[in-house]
């Protein structure tokens, strides 16, 4: 049990990306005020854990609906994780900056950034995998790491720095890929 909790931990922690996604928050947020920048991060955490949430108890029910089986839906999140993995190591940004000047809670903060495509196929197939207990707890836990990494952005990012953000980006992208690899194999076999 305890294992299966910890690789549908670092199984979202992959597909979040949170570190790669500092330099993008940064930038977003660098003339905010502080008090302005913590209720962004507050919200977007929100905004993000309902929709992680919802996908993660009505994801496969849906799929049953339209009768979906998980293995075209492991090679369809396969195929999906592969792309954003590419996109991540390839530093291929699609994001501008938000139309508010104060306002980058929802889009792109929450989504597609912190629950993005990636992260939404990773709960999905965790909760077929692993089942529902073991999706929360990594679900909860990440969602609490994002929060907090979010939290600690301006001294982190003065720690990693651009360049180092970058390359764990680029590393967490690889690492993605292989899951989507992984994910497609097994939809497959």
């Amino acid at each position: 049990m305890i294992d299966e909790v910890v690789r549908a931990f670092l199984a979202l922690f992959v597909a979040m990306d949170v570190i790669g996604t500092l330099p993008i928050f940064y930038s977003l947020t660098t003339k905010f005020p502080s008090k302005q920048k913590a209720s962004n991060i507050n919200r977007a955490i929100t905004i993000a854990a309902i929709i992680l949430f919802i996908f993660l108890v009505f994801g496969n029910p849906m799929l049953y609906y339209f009768g979906i089986d998980i293995e075209s839906f492991e090679i369809a999140g396969g195929i999906i994780l592969f792309i954003v993995g590419v996109k991540i190591i390839l530093n291929l940004r699609l994001i501008e900056k938000s139309a508010s000047k104060y306002e980058i809670a929802s889009v792109p903060m929450a989504t597609p950034l912190i629950t993005g495509p990636a992260t939404i196929t990773t709960v999905m197939l965790i909760v077929a995998k692993y089942g529902y207990f073991a999706a929360m707890l990594a679900s909860a836990a990440n969602i609490f790491l994002a929060w907090l990494i979010l939290r600690q952005s301006e001294w982190l990012f003065k720690v990693v720095g651009r360049q180092g953000s970058d390359v764990l980006s680029r590393l967490f992208g690889l690492i993605l890929v292989a899951m989507a690899v992984q994910m497609i194999r097994a939809g497959i076999v």
